[in-house]
């Protein structure tokens, strides 16, 4: 059997704390907590598979972080809420308005739902997440669908729509206010960020590239995406936002760092339509078209594990 100091060419080191900066396929013996560590370096980050949803749907929203996501609405045309906690997904209680193509943003606790796509008509509905129950608020000032979002559940950033709508508005947890406009008019874009520093990126029609930076005040087109595409997910902030699935490229997954896009590790199963949470480091994409129930979880650079005999 080949031992570990003929494959590294050195012995398992012992130290008494975690190293800061250790290499790819790196082993060690923490002497603290007794336990044997190794690190895996996952490059330009990798997606794992994560726990289906329980109703396969796209063309909805979703909010949270990578262990603690909400999914919410959808097509087919649904009012129906998913919790998730890092393993499996949880139905609670409905959206009071059943639609797609809808926007929101917030907490797995507290978020906000708004817009989209209600029985025949594009709709202007908004309602609130307390953890338990949503509550209808009032409405935004354009009806629209679909529409792309970013910010928390008291200060919420809605933009785009159809048909290729450049209007924008922020909400402030009781009303929404019509504030500067996109530079460039879009549906199916996706957006990151809070309401005073959000990025917009991708869209239609035309499977566009472009990027805008919102300062609170004013859209500013910035450096574009490396792919152009449309219907696709996005997390993290302005500074660091990731953006992934689509059309086309369904499986392309880009991350931003302020200044320019850059393509990283692809989704293991390629889709449009579908919802993202979390970080540019630690994102998660859920659902998409046809009736997904798909789940994937992204890692960013390394991961420490910890060795058990089981």
């Amino acid at each position: 059997m080949t031992t570990y100091k003929e494959i590294r060419g050195t012995n398992i080191e012992a130290v008494t704390s975690d190293p800061s900066n250790p290499n790819d396929g790196q082993i060690w013996f923490n002497t603290t907590t007794n336990v044997v560590k190794g690190f895996k370096d996952f490059g330009t980050g990798s997606w794992a598979t994560g726990g289906d949803l329980n109703t396969g749907r796209g063309d909805f929203a979703g909010a949270g972080t990578q262990t603690a996501a909400l999914a919410f609405g959808g097509n087919p045309d649904t009012a129906k809420t998913e919790k998730y906690n890092g393993t499996s997904w949880t139905e609670v209680n409905d959206l009071n308005t059943v639609r797609m193509y809808l926007g929101g943003c917030g907490t797995q606790t507290l978020a906000v739902a708004f817009g989209g796509y209600a029985s025949t008509a594009a709709t202007a509905n908004t309602e609130t997440w307390n953890g338990t129950n949503w509550t209808e608020k009032n409405n935004m000032n354009t009806a629209r669908y679909p529409v792309a979002s970013a910010g928390s559940r008291t200060a919420a950033l809605a933009f785009g729509g159809d048909p290729a709508l450049a209007i924008t508005e922020t909400w402030n947890g009781t009303n929404w206010t019509e504030v500067n406009d996109l530079n460039t008019g879009r549906r199916s874009l996706a957006g990151a960020g809070t309401n005073t520093a959000a990025l917009a990126f991708g869209g239609t029609p035309g499977n566009k590239n472009e990027t805008e930076l919102y300062n609170g005040t004013n859209w500013t087109e910035v450096n574009n995406l490396s792919t152009g595409r449309s219907l696709l997910a996005g997390a993290g902030t302005s500074t660091a936002a990731l953006a992934f699935g689509g059309n086309p490229g369904p499986a392309l997954t880009e991350t931003w760092n302020g200044t320019n896009w850059t393509e990283v590790g692809d989704l293991s199963r390629g889709t449009e339509k579908l919802a993202g949470a979390g970080t540019n480091t630690a994102a998660l994409a859920f659902g998409g078209t046809p009736q997904v129930v798909a789940t994937e979880e992204f890692i960013a650079g390394g991961v420490t594990d910890t060795f058990t005999d089981a």
